[in-house]
């Protein structure tokens, strides 16, 4: 296997305050909070918000190389978690499309879906 330099790099420490992570993207610091904190983001919404993030830069990059008209994207993301269960159940992804027509929607959201 060879070896490659890594693609992202994040890098996260604990805080004075249990259950607070700081994290490190580049010089960008973003605090975590434990969902018992519940003062700032949690673990899952961070997850989340990357995966939504994905699609609406994505979409973004795509529509312009299939000469798609493209004004506005909005994406909302649902997680769905059994109590006493740390792992998501199955999450649902809602694209709103502003500018392409229903096909062009329709093979924007494909390219999301295909990676």
């Amino acid at each position: 296997m060879t070896s490659s330099a890594p693609t992202y790099i994040v890098r996260s420490t604990s805080s004075p305050q249990a259950g607070r992570s700081l994290n490190m993207i580049r010089q960008q610091q973003l605090v975590i909070d434990s969902p018992q904190l519940n003062g700032a983001i949690s673990p899952g919404e961070a997850f989340l918000a990357g995966i939504s993030a994905c699609g609406v830069t994505l979409l973004g990059a795509v529509a312009p190389q299939l000469g798609i008209q493209l004004d506005h994207v909005d994406v909302q993301i649902e997680g769905y978690m059994q109590s006493g269960v740390a792992a998501f159940d199955h999450i649902d992804l809602h694209f709103t499309l502003t500018g392409p027509t229903d096909e062009e929607a329709a093979i924007l959201v494909g390219r999301y879906q295909d990676g």
